[in-house]
């Protein structure tokens, strides 16, 4: 059992709870796939309004909705193409809107450089889901890279319940770059029939495990990158959202 494997299974006994009463209600999962978007909205209003923890919940909520539609699907039988459609589809509103609200509070707070790396983030996050859905009409599967929607939505919520969010940020851009990189070129050898990345050494071959991701969750490589990028988020300061002058005057008499 690994440590995310772990967490997964805690996370299930509430989750099972919530799908068997959704089921008796008779909900249709299109219905709490909604419900799921308008949550993320919500989010995003508070995001806005810099009420981090409020925005934290509402993901939470929204987010329980979003795990439950598709199991509630499977259970009633009533999965369709158009449901899958539908989920995909306000999957990409959600991700937006989270975005969009941190574009306006960084916008309301001055600070064009945060409101570029939201941006740039909320680009490649989209991009993330694009290359496999457009890869996936040519190849049989381009499951590569490591920062999909459930980690982002996963820090996403970090951010908001730790304040650090500047470092969550920086994370999803800097990863969702790699992933889209990674199934570009996944794409590019599968289409041509070449051998995927493995490296001719051991040093070679960790880097390429490490940034040619194919490894499943709750594996220990996994949980390896995990536990690197909390302690990351963990250990980037607030500060870094502050006056950046200040910050680069502080960077500069600690040099000196």
């Amino acid at each position: 059992m690994t440590f995310t494997g772990l967490v997964g299974t805690v996370c299930m006994f509430p989750l099972r709870a919530i799908i068997a009463a959704s089921v008796a209600l008779g909900i249709h999962p299109n219905v709490l796939t909604l419900v799921g978007v308008i949550l993320n909205v919500a989010a995003a209003w508070a995001l806005g309004l810099d009420r981090f923890v409020l925005a934290g919940f509402f993901m939470i909520a929204a987010n329980l909705f979003d795990f439950i539609d598709g199991k509630v699907a499977q259970i009633t039988s009533t999965s369709s193409r158009f449901g899958a459609f539908w989920d995909s589809t306000l999957d990409r509103f959600s991700d937006i809107a989270l975005f969009l609200g941190l574009i306006y509070l960084y916008a309301t707070l001055h600070r064009t450089d945060y409101v570029m790396v939201a941006a740039l983030a909320m680009m490649f996050s989209i991009m993330t889901s694009y290359t496999r859905a457009r890869a996936e009409s040519l190849i049989d599967r381009c499951k590569v890279g490591f920062m999909e929607r459930p980690e982002r939505i996963v820090l996403f919520m970090i951010g908001a319940f730790t304040d650090r969010m500047a470092g969550v940020l920086w994370v999803i851009l800097v990863l969702s770059i790699v992933t889209v990189v990674n199934r570009m070129h996944f794409t590019y050898l599968a289409l041509n029939n070449r051998a995927m990345p493995s490296g001719s050494n051991p040093a070679a071959r960790v880097l390429w495990r490490a940034f040619f991701w194919r490894d499943e969750r709750s594996t220990v490589p996994y949980d390896a990158w995990v536990i690197a990028i909390l302690a990351f988020v963990w250990l980037t300061p607030p500060g870094w959202l502050g006056d950046p002058t200040a910050i680069g005057a502080g960077l500069w008499a600690l040099l000196q």
